[in-house]
């Protein structure tokens, strides 16, 4: 088991995760992964945002590391079961080769905004993600922490 601790106040949310996210999506992609108005208690307001967001970590099989509560919701898992889920395994089998090909996608260029697929919840539940940007999470002197996601598009198939 990874037991990643989940975000709260006693954490600060994550704070020092939260922030690799927040600051390699600016990085990456140029835009806020949050509103503006959310800079005074931003990491909550990632863990709380209505759109999902994840992550995973840098293991030869990766490892998801968090999760926002939208995200939580969507794939119908609680923290504990999320981040000890290998994110190859959001997929189906056979839509495990397409994820690759995203992941190597993500991996050169450092993040994408066109991404589409289906992911399938802890129920046995498909369903499809729109419009997704992945994106290398990195601090300030470029070190990897692994990659992340936001979709704020999905529907029930």
């Amino acid at each position: 088991m990874h037991a990643f601790n989940q975000p709260g106040p006693d954490n600060a949310y994550l704070a020092k995760h939260a922030e690799l996210l927040i600051a390699s999506y600016l990085h990456w992609t140029g835009k806020h992964l949050l509103p503006q108005e959310a800079d005074l208690d931003r990491y909550r307001a990632l863990y709380n945002a209505p759109y999902a967001i994840v992550s995973h970590n840098t293991a030869a099989d990766p490892i998801f590391n968090y999760a926002n509560l939208a995200a939580l919701s969507v794939f119908e898992m609680d923290w504990a079961t999320f981040t000890n889920l290998p994110s190859r395994k959001s997929a189906q089998p056979v839509d495990r080769a397409e994820r690759d090909q995203l992941m190597a996608r993500v991996s050169k260029y450092g993040f994408i905004d066109d991404y589409q697929g289906v992911r399938i919840s802890s129920t046995g539940k498909h369903f499809m993600i729109r419009e997704a940007t992945v994106w290398n999470i990195v601090d300030a002197q470029g070190l990897y922490y692994g990659q992340a996601a936001v979709f704020y598009h999905w529907s029930k198939l």
